[in-house]
């Protein structure tokens, strides 16, 4: 299982929401870049990157951030928020970014999605973000009427490589990930999943692992030192 340390954007500085409010959020860093480079020392090979603006907004202020963490760290990158249109999926892919993640615009405009798809393959992800079963759009602050399984279903049909799923319920609450939630993906939609939201302790990092998930993203657990990232690579290889 590949562990995505996570650094949430949000004017240019690496920020954790609690349950995605924007009201409730912490600032851990000016410099990104830095925590990337600290990512990288301690073993990781792979960073997870949201613009929290670009989510809510559907713009991507933060890009130029994104693309220096790449530069200067060479780890591989995803990048989500506000990618909601051909023209940004090629900008971000064009300035070296590994793979896009496209959320709202999932929802909102299929036709889109496809296209993606067809054009970048497996270079494109789906996050799929769950709030009272259904699924969320616009950085969380609206909750569509899609019930998440069956979508996340569909994106399987569609041709989505790799899902990333995040239980907002769980998402910077430090009480445990949603591991009944990622064995049923797991079982009944052939993608690459990754786990998102409330991985808390090494005991959740183990349960990931040991579900043979493709993916786990660890974000509050370890600026408040409850994860040691180098082990938590470790015990997930």
């Amino acid at each position: 299982m590949i562990v995505f340390p996570a650094i949430d954007l949000y004017e240019g500085r690496a920020v954790r929401l609690l349950k995605g409010d924007y009201s409730r959020m912490n600032v851990y860093s000016d410099h990104p870049e830095e925590v990337a480079g600290i990512f990288q020392a301690e073993g990781a090979t792979h960073i997870h990157l949201v613009d929290l603006e670009g989510a809510r907004e559907g713009r991507m202020p933060n890009l130029g951030t994104v693309v220096r963490i790449k530069r200067e760290t060479g780890l591989f990158c995803e990048v989500g928020g506000g990618i909601r249109n051909m023209d940004r999926v090629k900008t971000c892919l064009g300035e070296g970014i590994d793979r896009v993640i496209l959320g709202t615009a999932a929802v909102k405009d299929p036709v889109f999605l496809d296209q993606a798809l067809a054009a970048f393959g497996d270079r494109i992800a789906v996050g799929v973000d769950i709030r009272d079963g259904m699924v969320a759009v616009s950085g969380w602050t609206e909750k569509s009427a899609l019930p998440f399984l069956p979508f996340c279903q569909d994106m399987a049909r569609r041709g989505v490589a790799t899902l990333i799923c995040t239980d907002i319920s769980r998402d910077g609450a430090m009480r445990g990930t949603n591991r009944e939630l990622y064995a049923d993906l797991r079982d009944r939609c052939s993608m690459n999943i990754t786990a998102s939201g409330g991985v808390s302790s090494m005991e959740d990092v183990k349960a990931l692992a040991a579900m043979d998930l493709y993916g786990a993203i660890i974000g509050k657990a370890y600026y408040t030192g409850a994860i040691n990232l180098k082990e938590a690579i470790e015990v997930s290889a």
